[in-house]
């Protein structure tokens, strides 16, 4: 399986594969499509790999029940991605807001009428 790629073009590909395999009558159990369509999946899918494979008999587990465990593992895993998504980009911090200040020179004058420890205090502000 290729990373990022549909469950359903994945499937389309294994079936086409099978179906070559079929022309030169190569015979396939069930079993070893289950097994071999688990084992292709990328490591993404482990979690339901390994849940398959010990809970369920690969040997006699249907192919196309297989098919629609992906396909349906597929839709609540991006569900949950989206909603993990939207919760990370909720939690996001807004924006700090910046404030321009601007000279003027009535500011110029009474800045020496201003004390020393008025003007570090100004000073002090503006470098914030």
């Amino acid at each position: 399986m290729k990373q990022n790629e549909p469950i359903v073009d994945m499937i389309t590909r294994f079936t086409d594969i099978i179906n070559g395999l079929k022309s030169f009558d190569r015979k396939v159990t069930n079993g070893e499509l289950v097994s071999k369509m688990l084992r292709s999946l990328s490591e993404d899918w482990n979690s339901l790999r390994m849940l398959i494979e010990n809970i369920k008999d690969v040997n006699t587990y249907p192919l196309e029940e297989l098919y629609g465990t992906l396909m349906t593992y597929e839709l609540i895993n991006a569900k949950t991605k989206k909603k993990t998504r939207k919760i990370k980009e909720e939690m996001k911090e807004p924006p700090k807001r910046q404030i321009a200040l601007k000279l003027t020179n009535d500011e110029e004058s009474s800045n020496k009428n201003m004390s020393d420890e008025e003007l570090d205090d100004l000073v002090l502000l503006v470098k914030k």
